[in-house]
């Protein structure tokens, strides 16, 4: 499951605010795309690379539908479908769990784990975006991540490289903003999915 969360885990970085080093040109777009961040309300985007997927996002709800496991969590139960086995897990995850899957979570615990830099301007995928490597402080699976920033402050590809050498490339193929998402996008519709086998663990 870790592995299915890992682009949320990676996309927070991108509206992370305060973090170890500061790099002023990096700081200010950071500053920027938080702040974009914040007043985009409901956000619908979704992505390719190492992994296709789409993501969800409302305050502290998301939705997620990556590798054949779709996730909707809607602050305070968690409902994971494996469409392989067509089981649902539900949990109510402590803070701890969330820190790992809740972007929300993240925002906080991340800001002090990284030092930045800016490293110019670059072309993905025909888009141009402004470049910050971010280095975790302490050693861990992430060796760095690299994020490159539209001009409109969102975020167009994330690179994750990691300690064994393998890079995960994320790019954000739509994000779309203000979007109308209501409590039941955030919420297992058992009506959807009437094979599906419950598995309380709360």
């Amino acid at each position: 499951m870790k592995r299915i969360y890992f682009f949320i885990l990676v996309f927070t970085t991108c509206v992370s605010v305060v973090f170890g080093q500061k790099d002023t040109k990096a700081q200010a777009i950071l500053d920027k795309t938080a702040a974009a961040y914040q007043k985009a309300g409901g956000i619908a985007l979704t992505f390719g690379g190492t992994q296709k997927g789409t993501l969800l996002l409302k305050g502290s709800c998301f939705y997620l539908d990556c590798a054949g496991i779709k996730s909707w969590f809607d602050g305070k139960t968690q409902w994971s479908y494996a469409q392989q086995n067509e089981e649902v897990t539900v949990s109510n995850p402590s803070a701890e769990e969330l820190q790992s899957v809740n972007p929300y979570a993240l925002i906080t615990s991340y800001k002090t784990l990284f030092n930045y830099r800016y490293t110019g301007t670059k072309t993905r995928n025909g888009k141009q975006g402004q470049e910050i490597v971010l280095t975790p402080r302490q050693k861990g699976e992430i060796k760095s991540i690299t994020l490159s920033i539209s001009t409109n402050y969102e975020p167009i590809y994330i690179g994750v490289q990691l300690s064994n050498g393998n890079i995960q490339d994320f790019n954000i193929t739509s994000y779309q903003t203000h979007r109308n998402l209501n409590i039941t996008n955030f919420r297992f519709d058992a009506k959807k999915y009437p094979n599906a086998e419950i598995i309380d663990m709360r």
